[in-house]
């Protein structure tokens, strides 16, 4: 099963993205779920703060679960390594602790971000 979606470059977007990873993974284990939804909210963030476009998220659910999410902005997203006293920069480190593999694909047109988890 894939589901794709593409959202405005707004604020707005973040919760809608996450009600999207619910609904399309209902069904699966409660801890999954929440864990694909947590770390789809942090790159998504990353596209309306960040990026700065219109976006798409992807989810495919076969024998793990794949969440894409593609933006055209420019740059390459990179893992921060912020102070405790600042307050934001960990969305990466989030992905990357929580995800089985992660990654950055560029493309002509901007990038995709992805991950898996099992």
């Amino acid at each position: 099963m894939t589901t794709t979606r593409t959202f405005a470059c707004r604020p707005a977007a973040v919760s809608a993205a996450r009600e999207l990873v619910r609904s399309t993974l209902d069904g699966h284990d409660a801890e999954l779920i929440d864990a694909a939804e947590l770390m789809t909210s942090e790159l998504v963030s990353n596209c309306v703060r960040h990026a700065g476009t219109d976006f798409e998220v992807r989810i495919s659910a076969c024998e793990e679960v794949r969440i894409e999410v593609r933006d055209s902005g420019r740059g390459s997203p990179r893992v921060l390594s912020p102070t405790p006293r600042e307050p934001s920069g960990r969305g990466l480190q989030i992905v990357e602790t929580m995800s089985r593999r992660w990654g950055v694909i560029a493309e002509p047109t901007g990038k995709v971000v992805w991950f898996t988890i099992a």
